[in-house]
């Protein structure tokens, strides 16, 4: 098992309305399952997760579960924090895990965090559709976005391999 990282494919859709849906995808050694933990340690995000400040459980009933996070990020000098609070679905047989915002600071932010076991390795998928608050360049955001995709499907198998030594 080497343990260098296959490169991380990312496609960047631009939709009307500034919307912009990103997906990334990288291929691991890890299983599924240890993936799935880490992804669903919801308290434990913000541990691991660069640029997040901090996540908390609210609420969980059966699949449903709902958090409230906090990112934070030094942007062109300027601290640019924003608050969510996403609803996520537990789709746990097919690792799927949707999540879309029920109150926050974009008008629109929704997703899916999907794995997938191949024959040498899982495959872990995310997708991200976002829409900024009026008067938010979207231009400056979608290249962060970007960013930060790579950055967090790196952190969650990152912590995935950690928690698997």
């Amino acid at each position: 098992m080497s343990s260098h990282h296959q490169p991380i494919e990312q496609t960047v859709e631009r939709m009307a309305d500034g919307v912009r849906r990103l997906a990334a995808q990288l291929l691991t050694p890890v299983s599924a399952d240890q993936i799935w933990t880490v992804l669903t340690d919801y308290d434990q995000l913000s541990a691991f997760i660069p640029n997040l400040a901090s996540s908390r459980l609210l609420l969980r009933e059966g699949n449903k579960v709902h958090l409230q996070q906090e990112g934070c990020q030094q942007f062109l000098g300027m601290k640019f924090s924003a608050s969510v609070e996403l609803e996520l679905e537990e789709f746990a047989p097919e690792g799927t895990l949707k999540f879309k915002m029920k109150k926050g600071d974009f008008r629109r932010f929704e997703g899916t965090w999907r794995l997938r076991t191949m024959p040498e390795a899982t495959a872990l998928f995310y997708e991200l559709t976002v829409q900024g608050c009026l008067g938010m360049p979207i231009g400056l955001i979608e290249q962060r976005l970007r960013d930060d995709l790579t950055t967090n499907l790196k952190a969650v198998e990152a912590e995935a391999r950690r928690r698997s030594r």
